[in-house]
């Protein structure tokens, strides 16, 4: 399967600019241009967040800006009426992403699940450009540390707790209403939970948006992790739906997903949910930006 799925999702991301009409000068107003008949030109605006849905973006805040960022997800539906179909509990992230340069940005985050903590940092290599550069490329680089508490596994201290994530981000904005993204990456945990486990896990994610107004696009994303990676337990692979809702200087997204956690090493390694089943987590994710540079307007 593997063999055939990961060409065409580098073929569909290189495909010709004609694919789709395009024309706006009011997206433009809006940082969303895509300039087909300048060559060499800037195409901005390839995704209106810095998160798809879990999965982060090749964007992210541009020069001595800072971004807040709230990811909540409710309980699973399927708990039906008496939890209010998973109203009644919660779990949630915090984020701060901060660029120090246009091209480089550093982050730190923390979940209420497993009381995890993270911090990351991302990294333009290179912008897409009219009729020379067809992609968009970001370096990804996440530390996560759990801090839950376990009185029978005294044995967990920090090293066990930490895991490592790598990933290359690679997208491309086909016309002003659609942009793709696929992200091979490599995460490694300090400790698995057999011997039959692996240590290092590799992952290939495939998601887009694909906006039906001026301000409100749909999103997806799936998680492809390879086979016999993770035996000791059953785990799916994430998929995730979404409605962005482009309000000002925030990004309001309503999300559905079968994985609970919001950072790499679980939703690519850990999701436990099925849709099958109805283990499916309704949240939402909000994006705040805030520039500290006068000379600038924040936009990413």
């Amino acid at each position: 399967m593997m063999k055939t799925f990961f060409p065409f999702c580098i073929l569909l991301l290189a495909a010709g600019n004609t694919l789709f009409a395009q024309d706006s000068s009011l997206l433009k107003l809006l940082n969303d241009s895509m300039d087909i008949e300048h060559p060499h030109a800037l195409v901005t605006g390839t995704f209106k967040a810095t998160q798809l849905i879990n999965t982060p973006t090749v964007e992210s805040p541009g020069k001595k800006n800072l971004q807040f960022l709230i990811m909540h997800r409710f309980g699973q539906l399927n708990e039906g009426g008496y939890a209010l179909f998973g109203l009644d509990n919660a779990t949630i992230r915090f984020g701060l992403d901060y660029g120090i340069t246009d091209r480089l940005a550093v982050g730190i985050g923390r979940s209420s699940l497993d009381k995890t903590f993270d911090g990351s940092v991302k990294y333009k290599l290179l912008q897409q450009r009219t009729g020379s550069m067809p992609v968009s490329v970001s370096l990804y680089e996440l530390l996560t540390h759990y801090t839950q508490k376990y009185t029978d596994k005294p044995f967990l201290n920090s090293r066990y707790r930490t895991s490592y994530t790598s990933a290359l981000l690679i997208a491309r904005k086909f016309s002003n209403a659609l942009s793709l993204e696929i992200v091979p990456s490599w995460t490694h945990f300090n400790m698995v939970a057999t011997p039959q486990d692996k240590n290092d896990v590799f992952a290939v994610t495939v998601g887009g948006r694909m906006k039906f107004s001026k301000r409100m696009s749909l999103d997806a994303e799936y998680n492809y992790m390879l086979p016999n990676q993770v035996v000791s337990s059953t785990v799916y692979r994430s998929l995730s739906l979404g409605v962005d809702i482009e309000t000002g200087g925030h990004v309001f997204q309503l999300v559905f997903s079968n994985s609970q956690g919001m950072v790499a090493p679980y939703y690519l390694a850990r999701t436990i949910g099925s849709w099958g089943n109805g283990d499916i987590f309704f949240g939402f994710n909000i994006s705040r930006n805030f520039s500290f540079n006068k000379k600038r307007t924040g936009k990413w």
